[in-house]
């Protein structure tokens, strides 16, 4: 009972805060006049409250707004109560109040029943809510002259009162009572129903989140030096809620730095929600070669904080060596040859490897391995990738025509590699090629008359021949006569001496003459020697003279 009073009690408090059209509803309308307020309302379908005539009503007790029905009962032409079926009669009711319906009582009576004879009559109870209501309380007052037999479910009987207790009823469920009894007296029944309902509260659900952060930091396992460094990161909030001015910090490695210099990456990320994941990249760039080491973290406003795992990323380039062979000395107008040789000496491959080698001015007869092209005063190989630790080896000829100090410059370049260059110099000299002839202008000669001994120097090479001494030797057959020449000669005992001559260009010629006298017959030979500074042996030339008496 202390409970019922105090729900009772709530209600009421209730009611004057949120159900102002209640009270309306029993004020009377502008210009009508006022009325006394009606002994009891009832509400039809659309739970719209309809006020009963008196004359078919009585007093209304305490909790329950009853009905007499002794008839179809009208109000304004306006059904009162819908009818299952001819001889039954509903009547509906929202508690605890009709703008403030939680649940609804629905009554269903017989319209005539026999005295002392058996009957059945119903009451439904819905919630008319979507929340499951509790302590549902229905009463139901009893008239005199009704004997109780039963109830479904069973009730607890106080006095001339049948009370059932609702513990629980789902949203929109209802709950049906079926009421059996006999009529012991001539007198109408009057049963009324009341409904204690529920206060329903206002929750306020409060929703507890965690979010998580995870960062995935991804980057290149090796780089080339020439290459920016493509960095992504990855963070998710796996947590559940939103995480809040979320950003990411990436303290670089030494020697690791922005596109725009800077040693530290930082990217605001903004609000994840549950679940969401952002990726953000960046290109990095390495000041040298090397092995750089990094990881990132994720914070966010309310303290959360991930690392990434560490990434590795070997920063590599492409060493290059070039070789140039060729001897260091070499004659001009012979085909000079050069060996260049390349090598990759790292671990990774070097790209559109390309080597060009400049072809001195005047070179002539340019010979090259398959594969060269020539490109202005340039020949150009083409290797494309040279592989780790791998050799390649080229040649290029060529007939150089003027003397001197020769450079031959070879380089070779890769992608992302340093160009190396080998420059060899080659001393390009002349050979002096001389040759010695020597001819007797009479033969045979008769004893008492002349011959004249011609000799003649030819240089048939490309260098000046210097320092040529020319000496012949006379047998005693014949008498110097004189000598004339390229120099002036003597004669000491019997060889003539001839003064040197200085320098014999390429392709020039010498020639002295020695004139005897025959003396004596015989088979007589004139003999030239011939010293050269280009030469490290005398050159001899005998002619042989026949004299005869």
């Amino acid at each position: 009972m202390k409970k019922i009073l105090t729900i009772s009690l709530i209600l009421l408090v209730f009611s004057s805060l949120g159900c102002e059209s209640m009270k309306s509803f029993f004020k009377p309308k502008e210009g009508e006049p006022e009325l006394k307020q009606p002994e009891k309302f009832f509400w039809d379908s659309s739970h719209e409250p309809i006020a009963i005539a008196p004359i078919n009503a009585v007093p209304a007790p305490l909790g329950g707004l009853p009905v007499r029905i002794d008839g179809p009962v009208v109000s304004e032409g306006r059904q009162l109560v819908v009818l299952s079926q001819s001889d039954m009669a509903v009547i509906s009711m929202t508690y605890p109040w009709p703008e403030c319906g939680i649940v609804r009582l629905d009554k269903t009576v017989p319209r005539e029943v026999e005295l002392n004879r058996s009957f059945d009559y119903f009451i439904a109870v819905t919630n008319l809510t979507e929340a499951v209501l509790t302590d549902i309380v229905v009463n139901e007052e009893l008239s005199r002259g009704f004997e109780f037999t039963r109830s479904n479910p069973a009730a607890r009987k106080d006095v001339d009162k049948l009370v059932w207790e609702i513990k629980s009823l789902g949203p929109k469920a209802s709950k049906r009572i079926t009421v059996s009894g006999v009529a012991s007296s001539a007198d109408s029944l009057e049963h009324c129903t009341t409904v204690i309902t529920p206060i329903i509260p206002a929750c306020a659900p409060i929703r507890i989140v965690q979010p998580r952060l995870e960062l995935a930091r991804v980057a290149p396992d090796e780089a080339l030096l020439c290459e920016a460094i493509p960095v992504v990161f990855v963070v998710t909030n796996s947590g559940t809620g939103s995480a809040q001015n979320v950003r990411i910090i990436d303290e670089l490695s030494i020697g690791l730095r922005t596109t725009d210099g800077k040693s530290k990456l930082v990217l605001d990320v903004g609000t994840l929600a549950e679940g969401q994941s952002r990726q953000f990249s960046a290109e990095l760039r390495a000041a040298k070669v090397g092995r750089y080491t990094s990881k990132a973290v994720a914070t966010s406003a309310t303290g959360l904080r991930a690392e990434s795992a560490e990434t590795t990323t070997i920063v590599s380039l492409p060493v290059l060596t070039i070789e140039n062979n060729v001897p260091r000395k070499h004659y001009l107008g012979r085909k000079v040859t050069y060996e260049i040789t390349v090598a990759n000496k790292s671990d990774i491959p070097a790209k559109n490897t390309i080597v060009e080698d400049t072809v001195p001015n005047g070179a002539t007869s340019i010979e090259a391995d398959e594969g060269a092209k020539l490109s202005g005063s340039k020949l150009i190989w083409e290797f494309g990738t040279l592989a780790p630790n791998s050799i390649k080896k080229v040649r290029v000829s060529y007939v150089p025509t003027e003397p001197g100090m020769q450079t031959n410059s070879a380089t070779v370049t890769a992608y992302c590699s340093e160009a190396v260059t080998a420059s060899v110099p080659t001393e390009v000299t002349g050979i002096s090629a001389v040759s010695l002839e020597v001819v007797d202008v009479e033969d045979p000669v008769k004893v008492g008359s002349q011959t004249t001994y011609v000799i003649s120097v030819t240089n048939q090479g490309s260098a000046a021949a210097t320092n040529i001494r020319i000496n012949c030797l006379l047998e005693g057959n014949v008498q110097y006569v004189s000598s004339a020449g390229a120099t002036a000669g003597s004669l000491e005992g019997q060889m003539v001496k001839f003064y040197p001559l200085s320098s014999l260009e390429p392709k020039a010629r010498a020639a002295w003459r020695v004139v005897v006298a025959a003396v004596k017959p015989g088979d007589v030979r004139f003999k030239a020697v011939m010293n050269v500074d280009q030469l490290t042996r005398p050159v001899e030339e005998t002619e042989s003279t026949n004299i005869y008496e």
